[in-house]
């Protein structure tokens, strides 16, 4: 039996002894390596490098809930108004031997109703995606859809309405920064002139007439020098608008054989920006103030939104529409120029933490609008038509809430008030006309949003 056990061991041990040196004959087959996602630090959190790249890609976004109220003026008009948006963004980085190669493509998609937020009785949006921004960087050069150079986007404002100033709005572009260091730069920036267009008008005037745009012959101009430090920033901008119209007027009455259109005209608007950082009263307190004065380039005093009210539009709509009291200029059809408006606006406001969670704004603004003789017609009753002067101010409050990191829930109030010189003959809810003089509406507004 012992035998029987040594023979078998014995066999066992030569047939592995034999699969052995057969198996160090066979060619031996590495596993393949694994490319873990390296995190890339130097350009702040959230970047990590692509696979087999030396590119830096960040991917974020942000979902935002709006409940508005408004101030309603005529019975078909909307007091309420909701408002869901996505914002899906990314933004790629590469360090090259020509400086800094970035790439950002932001979208959004907006779903809202009801007439604060412009659309009465209907709902809005939910379609597709929206190209917010869409730009390239390389070294000083900036080409593609982004905030525009006439705007300073490092201001520390917090409000979510509608202030009158250059509220930082994304345009087309094409523009090169030159820094000097220890925070200075300038840029110079061809930007699309169709962004800025205001041609709202009231029918009224004695010797106005609509303007009706040619096509464009040249992009706005805008240029800018800049400061960014510690204490804060400062900003001073510059732009030209040019005004082509398609109207062929007759001038004083002579012969339709000299017909002819009026002269093309440049509009030009200035702006200066400062925000200052007020650590002494709380860590991420801050100031801001803007000025701008624009002259037949109104649309650089509001972003270059249509609407003449934002999504306050209660005093606009007594006035006949939430477009019309914005205009870079109109035809005198007894001298066949183009008349351009006469704007400027200063806006202002402070940021204040009162603990780490808990912030609060406190904003304003006002405007004064001109258009000059022939604009409009005053009756011997005091009583005015057409493109008439007026004043505009805002003032608003909000606070927020930061329960944990990226998510905001705020509230804000806003009230404003346009007050044109002297009264107004307006249609009347029941489709008679009323004459009327200043005009106001709150709104109100709840927001969740969380950004990550």
């Amino acid at each position: 039996m012992k035998l029987v056990k040594s023979l078998m061991l014995g066999s066992v041990a030569g047939l592995a002894a034999v699969a052995s040196a057969q198996a160090a004959d066979l060619p031996a087959k590495k596993a393949a390596p694994v490319e873990y996602v390296r995190v890339c630090s130097t350009y702040g959190a959230g970047f990590f490098y692509i696979p087999g790249t030396e590119t830096c890609l960040r991917v974020g976004g942000r979902v935002r809930a709006d409940y508005l109220y408004d101030t309603p003026n005529f019975r078909a008009d909307d007091a309420v108004g909701f408002r869901a948006r996505g914002r899906v963004q990314l933004d790629a980085r590469t360090a090259t031997a020509y400086g800094l190669l970035r790439s950002v493509v932001r979208f959004e998609i907006t779903r809202s109703s009801g007439t604060p937020f412009g659309n009465t009785n209907a709902i809005n949006g939910g379609g597709s995606a929206n190209v917010a921004e869409a730009f390239v960087q390389f070294g000083g050069l900036t080409a593609g859809r982004v905030t525009s150079f006439f705007s300073n986007g490092d201001l520390p404002t917090g409000h979510m309405g509608t202030l009158r100033f250059d509220d930082a709005p994304d345009v087309d572009l094409l523009a090169y920064t030159f820094t000097f260091g220890n925070g200075f730069s300038a840029s110079l920036s061809i930007e699309d002139s169709l962004e800025r267009r205001q041609n709202g008008f009231i029918p009224g005037g004695l010797a106005s007439a609509a303007l009706i745009n040619a096509g464009t012959r040249m992009p706005d101009v805008v240029g800018n020098i800049k400061y960014t430090g510690t204490w804060g920033t400062a900003q001073l901008s510059g732009a030209v608008h040019q005004i082509r119209s398609n109207n062929l007027v007759t001038p004083f009455g002579l012969s339709p054989a000299f017909a002819d259109f009026p002269d093309t005209e440049y509009g030009f608007a200035v702006a200066g920006y400062v925000g200052v950082n007020l650590p002494q009263l709380a860590p991420g307190d801050a100031l801001w103030l803007a000025a701008t004065y624009t002259n037949g380039a109104i649309g650089y005093l509001n972003g270059g939104t249509n609407g003449g009210n934002g999504t306050i539009i209660g005093p606009v709509t007594q006035f006949g529409s939430a477009n019309i009291l914005m205009a870079d200029a109109f035809v005198n059809t007894v001298s066949g120029d183009l008349e351009k408006s006469k704007a400027w606006s200063i806006a202002g406001g402070l940021r204040h933490y009162w603990t780490p969670q808990i912030r609060s704004n406190l904003f304003g603004s006002y405007m004064r609008v001109e258009y000059g003789r022939g604009g409009s017609t005053t009756n011997v009753a005091g009583i005015s038509t057409g493109l008439v002067d007026f004043n505009e101010f805002r003032v608003g409050a909000n606070v927020f809430w930061q329960p944990v990191s990226g998510l905001d829930l705020g509230l804000e109030v806003i009230y404003a008030k346009i007050d044109p010189r002297g009264r107004l003959n307006v249609p009347a809810a029941n489709g008679f006309i009323q004459s009327v003089g200043s005009s106001d509406a709150i709104e109100g507004r709840f927001r969740v949003q969380r950004d990550f």
